[in-house]
């Protein structure tokens, strides 16, 4: 039972950092989850055997099921005050009151976007310096072997 209980662990949490638009690694889930590297790699393993966690790169890993890929949408503002959004085939009219009730409704969406996108670059930047890090250890390991 323990295996299937970390089994649906490892999968939720995949699930919930992919969602949040979070890059899912082995280290993330085990920070994630609290499990231990060793139980989570035997779940992703058995997961991804299952066909429910696909590995998209070398330690990259998102689920299986995902949404249908995103419809094309626009936001149009029209001279009488009214408002058109397209989300694929679908339109909607809306007077300027409706716009503002469902921008107040997506304010918290528009937060959490601000975030993901924030996280990423957060990630890309402790990757670069992570990166100058390990060359600078290596220059002065080399440097100090010439002495």
């Amino acid at each position: 039972m323990p295996s299937r209980s970390s089994t649906r662990v490892v999968l939720q949490a995949v699930q919930d950092l992919h969602a949040q638009e979070q890059i899912v690694t082995r280290e993330t889930l085990a920070e994630f989850t609290g499990l231990k590297l060793a139980i989570v790699d035997d779940r992703l393993k058995a997961l991804i055997d299952d066909m429910m966690v696909i590995r998209v790169n070398k330690g990259v890993f998102v689920p299986a099921d995902q949404h249908p890929p995103a419809r094309p949408m626009t936001k149009s503002l029209l001279p009488d005050g009214t408002v058109n959004i397209e989300i694929g085939d679908h339109v909607l009219i809306l007077t300027p009151k409706e716009d503002r009730m469902l921008a107040s409704l997506q304010a918290s969406v528009m937060m959490q976007t601000a975030s993901i996108e924030l996280g990423h670059q957060a990630a890309q930047a402790n990757g670069e310096l992570n990166a100058r890090m390990n060359r600078l250890e290596r220059l002065l390991v080399r440097m100090g072997e010439g002495k």
